[in-house]
C-alpha cells in the first residue's frame, strides 16, 4: 500500500481489499458504474461508511452517478500495489498450512506463497501446490535469498514465539499468525492475529444472544 493510503484510518485500510475484490468482479461482468448502495449490499458495509472510506481518497465518484467501475479498479489496483508481487513464506505444513499451499491466493495476483517450511522429513523436499517445502533449519538462508518480507504462521502454539524470533532476525515485515499464541515482536513487524477458535466462539455467541440480527439478514 502506498504512503498516502497509510494515513487513512486502519479500519478503512482493512476494508480496501474487500472493495477491490468486488470491483474486480463488477469489471469482469462488464458493469460500467456502481452506486454506494450496490457496493453496500455486496460487501455488507453500510453505504455511509463506504462513502466515508472513499472520501479519504478524494472525489472517486459523482453524486447522482455513482462510481465508474474502470476508474475504481485502476485506483484500487494502484493503491493496493497490485502491480507488485509480494513473496510470502508459510511456516508449518500441517492441515491448515497444506490448505493454504493448495489455494495459494489464486485470486490475488500480487500475493504468492513462494516457499514453505516444516520439520517433518516426509514433507521436506516435496512440492505442494507448486510450492517447495524446505526444512525449518534452512529458514534464514532461504528467506534471505528470496527477499521474502511476509510470513504465514501455522505451527503449534508452543513453537510460535521461537520461530517468530527467527523471522524477526530475517527482516520479515509482516506476519499472519494463525496460532493462539500472542506474539512479542519488534516495532518493525506488523502482526495480524487470526484465531479461528475465537472467531467461531464469537459467532456462536452472537447467534445465541442476537438472533434477531441473523433473522433480519436472512429476509
Amino acid at each position: 500500500m502506498n504512503q498516502d493510503s497509510m494515513r487513512i484510518p486502519q479500519a478503512t485500510a482493512k476494508r480496501l481489499p474487500l472493495y477491490y475484490r468486488f470491483i474486480q468482479n463488477l469489471h469482469s461482468s462488464g458493469k460500467q458504474r456502481v452506486s454506494s448502495a450496490e457496493l453496500s449490499e455486496a460487501v455488507k458495509v453500510d453505504s455511509a461508511t463506504i462513502r466515508r472510506d472513499f472520501s479519504y481518497f478524494g472525489a472517486l465518484g459523482k453524486k447522482g452517478y455513482g462510481y465508474n467501475v474502470s476508474y475504481l479498479l485502476s485506483f484500487f489496483r494502484k493503491t493496493l500495489d497490485q502491480d507488485e508481487v509480494t513473496n510470502v513464506a508459510l511456516i508449518g505444513v500441517g492441515n491448515l498450512g497444506t490448505a493454504f499451499l493448495n489455494y495459494n491466493f489464486m485470486k490475488n495476483n500480487n500475493t504468492k506463497i513462494q516457499m514453505a517450511f516444516d520439520v517433518d522429513q516426509d514433507k521436506v523436499g516435496t512440492i505442494i501446490g507448486d510450492v517447495p517445502i524446505y526444512h525449518l533449519d534452512d529458514l534464514e538462508e532461504k528467506l534471505k535469498k528470496a527477499s521474502v518480507q511476509v510470513a504465514i504462521l501455522t505451527v503449534p502454539s508452543q513453537a510460535a514465539q521461537s520461530i517468530t524470533d527467527r523471522l524477526a532476525d530475517s527482516e520479515i515485515k509482516g506476519l499472519l499468525n494463525f496460532t493462539p499464541a500472542r506474539l512479542t515482536v519488534p516495532a518493525s513487524i506488523r502482526v495480524h492475529h487470526i484465531d479461528l477458535a475465537v472467531e467461531l466462539q464469537s459467532l456462536v455467541y452472537f447467534l445465541k444472544n442476537y438472533p434477531e440480527v441473523a433473522e433480519e439478514k436472512s429476509q
